[in-house]
């Protein structure tokens, strides 16, 4: 993977504050590290090279405690402002020196562009990455300050507490309880009273500030940071046998016991101290100080910080032999200690425990060997650090185990080399950006689950398990990713391979998806969601055994989930409820009852919906029992079309009913977990679909409910090209309208003689003839005498076709002008129009008439832009979204869904469809750091958080359609990008104001970014709704997500219909629509009580549907009409699919008071006003007019007539 490093520059982030910021760090962690106690068993010489960087030190396993690292945001990014703190301690001269060399290898790297883009994808990647470093590395400064007080005066008080004499297990508990009211954390099982040993205390070895802290490789980007002081236990209080029967855990919940004790009983300092299980494991237990808030000296609230005491024991404590994966170390109690150990089942996760505790400095010399041997080395930990915190990923076992000591130890163990394996995987040379990208490779591309990865470990055999992952550290003896759960290591393949993907695309820039945007919340990430409370599990909360039989439940859940399901899922992940820390002076609290497990999918939608799962064949009888055994009753035996008689599992689809997924996780939890989980769980799995009609996916494609519509115009084609008579041959038959394209928000009905109620354009184009005229006018005449010769014809050959030609663009005499609507017997119905090429020709010639007038201009301009739009964009993207509705299953009702969202908030009118589908697109298409969405309800929710995210007054919507299968864009080249990126710059530059395009919408095959978006659409005001209502969609999903995740007291419900309801009280004014007039109300109505008595009498009324209703809509015809008298002083808000209401808002613009003139424009009123500028004598002096509101308000109910059944005035 790597070249020599001999063949790679360096290049690597320089942070002058870390040089010049002198901290606790810097001048005292020399004396807190006792130097001559904490190091027994390391050479003199590596402890005196580490001692004198001690602001380089780097700690073990246990230094990487993430509870309060959370998602970036702007408070976290303020913090990063610039603070001095004078170093009054002389620096020592090996450090200088060494500073002094790195400062001058930097120096001469050459920071060319080429060099650049080569190491760090792009220039403008590399600004990014350096901008983000700054802003979550911490200062080290005077923000520090009170922290390293603190942990200055717990290192004080540590080391004055007395040493206290051996006492057997239940004296030395008692003794502590009575003394301190400190209750010691032994773990389960807790030590027998008559145990042979006895507990003592003696001054610790070693106080040592360690972890990614003193490293300066932590970041500032949560609520609150973990610095972790580790206390090196004697070795004189430990036993050889002691690594046995958690002997040694016994001790060192003793020795955290004294320490808390310690704490407690100083009457000088106060410090608010509790206990918590070190990244979740209960066999380590630990301190958690947290700042007093009552504002005295040893308060460190102002840090936003918390410390961590963490007891370790000294290297070589005990046998590496005895600790490895494949020993024993919990022995039954028939067994003696001497017995051996090699007919026992291993213990991996307790040894690796035991050995990470002893190994902490080992990896702390680890760590700081690889940020010496590679300058890169800390800006790529930082990198990784943001990457799995945006991701979820945590150290915390109940988070996957896998967070900022394992990337740092990984990457670390990879910049080294593997005898026998040539060079390092990883090169010291490399940049930070280039560490960052190959580690992912190696996650992504190795499966360590199946196949280990043994460094320096010939002779270690690691335990065959059901999906654990093994990075066996062999000079350190441990496992690195003992923690990582089977789930946990699946998704955290998953994603670095989504990662390496995205990275390796050279046109967009991925560095948001990469680092900034939050990929874990569960509505984002996952299709379907399992509730299982864990009351149902009949466990009794209060044995001490319950995590233990809690963990085993999971993992034969997950089996379960994984062989059931199959490929119907991509990713399977369980998450637990957050543990929290508990008091000193009482006993570990119980898992709550009202905890509850969640089990997220990541379904892939090409297999989700199958309604018959195929097993073995009959013949094979051992795999048809075990098929038979793991379905149960489900299970039947069935002759295929092919012969084949296979053993197969059938589950039904209805509309409406419980989805295929839910009814296969209901039947598994029954069967293999039990009645009562099955009873008591709660599936959510594509929740918003319901809101639309046939909204679930239906076999393998969203497509199969406009099926009908698809049959219906290819009989038509076949039709049209088989008639004998027209004048010229036909060239194309295009399709140009959302039914055509699966994104219609109600799909055109498939009953028969229910004819549709708006017509799908379809575009016919005949082969070029010179006898076409030469003038536009003669044009539009040729074109309806082709229309009337196609309606002549059709109606010829079948006589059940209703053709009919109409007339449009009466005002507009450069448009087209005609249409034929064809209108089958069984419902569906298409309005045809003639595209002739030599349009654009006339019309571009008037353009550059310089004789020509300006309305004239006005209207040429306009003609050619419709051109464009309905016979040349509108045709190609129909085509375009046709095959991306093939390809992803779930764009069709994600289409729908977004559709119906801008229509429920009233927005429709304002944005053309094309717009909208171009927003969804790029839900699918740059899915980033999503996979795309196999669910509406997913795409939905990931298309409005890019809404809520968008400034779409500086940034411009590019959608690449001929992106590849795998995500990366292969379509688009950066040239391509930079082209139309440099189009919408000028757009800016030319209307600053946003009065003419406002939001810029481009894509591989329209480049000029505002055919769908020009003349105001939408209006700036209605664009800065849609962000502000998407965002406040985002704002409850989060609310929802968060409340969820929590996983604990009762299931937050998530109701889809809230995020379909806006409030009227923002316009000015709303007309009340009589229901009938509407395309609801007029469905409503067919389904009425006139045929609903009798079935007969019903199917009557739908056969006898009125044919002169297809493309009738008097709603949107009285719309057209307020638009054009009206469009200039009031905002018209209208859901064009069926909504009883038409809000407006006055335009503050063009109805604000002004000075009195002939010919306003609008409905007027005098205003008495001050003086004007005008002259006594003049015309107008001294008198101002404003918009007759109610005037104006009076006047549209007398145009809307029976259409209105009342107006209302929101706001006067």
């Amino acid at each position: 993977m790597a070249p020599p490093a001999t063949k790679r520059r360096k290049l690597s982030h320089s942070d002058s504050s870390e040089e010049d910021a002198a901290s606790f760090l810097d001048s005292d962690l020399s004396a807190i590290n006792g130097v001559e106690e904490n190091f027994d068993n390391a050479s003199s010489d590596e402890v005196d090279d580490l001692m004198e960087d001690a602001e380089d030190v780097e700690g073990g396993q246990s230094m990487d405690s993430e509870d309060g690292e959370d998602a970036l945001t702007e408070d976290d990014a303020s913090e990063s402002e610039e603070e001095e703190h004078i170093n009054t301690q002389p620096a020592k001269l090996s450090q200088v020196k060494r500073e002094q060399k790195t400062s001058k290898k930097r120096n001469e790297i050459p920071q060319d562009g080429v060099y650049t883009a080569e190491v760090y994808k792009s220039n403008m990647f590399k600004l990014q990455v350096d901008e983000l470093l700054e802003q979550v590395r911490p200062k080290y400064a005077k923000k520090e300050a009170p922290a390293e007080n603190a942990m200055r005066t717990l290192k004080t008080i540590i080391e004055q507490i007395p040493s206290r004499e051996p006492l057997s297990v239940h004296d030395a508990e008692r003794s502590l309880l009575k003394s301190s009211k400190v209750a010691v954390p032994f773990p389960h099982p807790r030590p027998p009273r008559d145990a042979k040993y006895k507990l003592q205390y003696d001054r610790p070895a070693g106080i040592n500030a360690t972890g990614s802290y003193p490293l300066k490789i932590a970041t500032r980007a949560g609520e609150d940071l973990a610095i972790d002081l580790v206390v090196t236990m004697p070795m004189s209080l430990f036993q050889e046998k002691d690594y046995l029967n958690h002997r040694y855990f016994y001790k060192r919940a003793y020795y955290l016991a004294c320490i808390a004790a310690g704490i407690t009983d100083s009457k000088e300092h106060k410090f608010k101290i509790t206990f918590d299980c070190l990244n979740g494991n209960h066999l380590q237990p630990i301190i958690v100080v947290n700042p007093s808030g009552d504002g005295s000296p040893d308060d460190f609230s102002g840090s936003k910080c918390r410390i961590q005491i963490i007891p370790t024991a000294a290297d070589k404590t005990f046998s590496t032999e005895k600790l490895l994966p494949e020993k024993n170390c919990i022995r039954p109690k028939d067994l003696e200690e001497n017995s051996s150990s090699t007919k026992l089942t291993p213990t991996p996760f307790y040894n690796a425990t035991l050995q990470a505790d002893c190994s902490v400095t080992a990896y702390l010399k680890l760590l700081h060997a690889a940020s010496s041997q590679c300058d890169a080395y800390k800006d790529a930990c930082l990198l990784g650090r943001i990457w799995l915190r945006q991701r979820g990923f945590n150290s915390q076992i109940r988070k996957g185990g896998f967070g900022n000591f394992e990337w740092a130890a990984v990457m670390a163990v990879l910049l080294q080399s593997n005898p026998g394996a040539g060079v390092p995987l990883l090169s010291a040379g490399y940049s930070s950006y280039q560490l960052f990208k190959a580690t992912l490779q190696f996650l992504a591309n190795r499966d360590l689950a199946r196949a280990p990865f043994l460094f320096q470990a010939k002779d270690v055999n690691i335990p065959k398990s059901d999906g654990n992952p093994a990075f066996f550290d062999g000079p350190r003896n441990l496992n690195i990713l003992f923690k990582v759960t089977p789930w946990s290591y699946k998704l955290l393949q998953q994603e670095a391979g989504m990662a390496v993907k995205m990275l390796a695309g050279s046109t967009f820039d991925q560095f948001e998806p990469t680092f900034i945007i939050k990929a874990d919340p569960l509505l984002y990430r996952y299709d379907g969601i399992v509730d299982v409370p864990l009351s149902s599990l009949n466990y009794d909360f209060s044995d001490r055994k319950f995590h233990e039989k809690l963990s085993q439940a999971c993992r034969k859940l997950y089996s379960t989930l994984v062989r059931g399901l199959g490929d119907r899922v991509t990713s399977i992940s369980i998450l637990l409820p957050e543990e929290t820390s508990w008091q000193v002076g009482s006993a570990k609290p119980s898992e709550g009852r009202e905890g509850r497990i969640l089990v997220g999918f990541i379904t892939d939608p090409a297999n989700a919906a199958r309604t018959v799962d195929h097993g073995p064949p009959a013949e094979n009888k051992k795999e048809a029992a075990s098929f038979r055994q793991f379905w149960g009753e489900k299970a039947e035996l069935r002759r295929f079309k092919d012969g084949s008689i296979l053993e197969s599992v059938v589950w039904s689809q209805k509309e409406g009913g419980e989805s295929i997924l839910g009814q296969i996780v209901k039947h598994l939890l029954r069967r293999h977990i039990s009645a009562e989980v099955a009873d008591n769980s709660v599936i959510a799995s594509d929740q918003f679909a319901r809101l639309l009609s046939s909204g679930r996916l239906t076999g393998q494609s969203g497509t199969a409910t406009f099926l009908p519509l698809m049959n219906a115009f290819s009989a038509l084609e076949k039709e049209i090209r088989g008639l004998d008579g027209l004048p010229l041959q036909i060239r194309h038959i295009l399709a140009a309208d959302p039914q055509l394209r699966y994104s219609s928000i109600n799909v055109p009905s498939s009953n028969t003689g229910k004819y549709m109620t708006h017509p799908a354009s379809i575009i016919v184009q005949f082969e070029g003839s010179g006898r076409w005229p030469d003038d536009l006018a003669a044009i539009q005449r040729t074109k309806v005498a082709f229309l009337l010769k196609l309606s002549s014809l059709l109606s010829g050959i079948n006589t059940e076709l209703t053709t009919r030609v109409g007339l449009e663009n009466p005002s507009q005499p450069f448009q087209n002008q005609s249409f034929l609507d064809i209108i089958t017997p069984l419902g569906p119905a298409f309005r045809l129009r003639i595209h002739h090429d030599r349009e654009a020709t006339l019309l571009e010639r008037k353009l550059k008439d310089k004789a020509l007038d300006g309305p004239n201009r006005e209207a040429a301009a306009l003609a050619l832009a419709a051109y464009k739009c309905d016979f040349l964009r509108a045709p190609a993207h129909t085509q375009a979204m046709q095959t991306l509705c093939t390809r992803f299953p779930a764009l069709s009702p994600s289409l729908r869904l977004v559709k119906k969202w801008f229509a429920a908030h009233l927005l429709t009118p304002h944005f053309a469809p094309e717009t909208i589908e171009l927003l969804v697109a790029r839900t699918f298409l740059h899915p980033h750091p999503w996979a795309p969405p196999a669910s509406a309800s997913t795409a939905l929710l990931r298309t409005l958080l890019f809404l809520s995210r968008w400034d779409w007054r500086h940034a411009p919507l590019i959608v690449d359609f001929s992106a590849a299968a795998d995500g990366a864009a292969t379509g688009m080249t950066p040239e391509q990008l930079a082209a139309t990126t440099t189009r919408f710059d000028a757009w800016r530059r030319i209307d600053p104001a946003l009065n003419r395009v406002v939001l810029f919408a481009a894509s591989s095959l329209d480049a000029d970014g505002a055919t769908w978006t020009d003349r105001a659409r939408p209006p700036k005001v209605v664009a800065a709704r849609m962000t502000a209502l998407a965002r406040a969609a985002v704002a409850a999903a989060r609310e929802w997500d968060v409340a969820m995740a929590r996983a604990r007291g009762a299931a937050p419900e998530l109701r889809p219909e809230t995020l379909f309801v806006s409030a009227l009280d923002d316009y000015d004014f709303v007309l009340r629509l009589r229901a009938k007039f509407t395309r609801a109300g007029r469905a409503r109505k067919k389904k009425g009580v006139d045929g609903g008595v009798f079935r007969n009498l019903q199917l009557q009324a739908e056969v006898g549907g009125d044919v002169e209703l297809v493309g009738y809509d008097p709603v949107a015809l009285f719309l057209d009409e307020l638009q054009q008298i009206y469009g200039h002083a009031v905002i018209w808000f209208y859901d064009v699919e069926g909504g009883d209401v038409v809000a407006g808002l006055w335009n503050p613009a063009t109805t604000a008071r002004r000075g009195w003139r002939v010919r306003v424009g609008y409905s007027s009123v005098p205003m008495a006003g001050e003086k004007s500028k005008r002259g006594e004598g003049e015309e107008g002096a001294g008198v101002e007019v404003e918009i007759n509101k109610e005037g104006i308000l009076a006047e549209i109910a007398r145009l809307g007539g029976e259409l209105i059944e009342r107006v209302e005035v929101v706001r006067e």
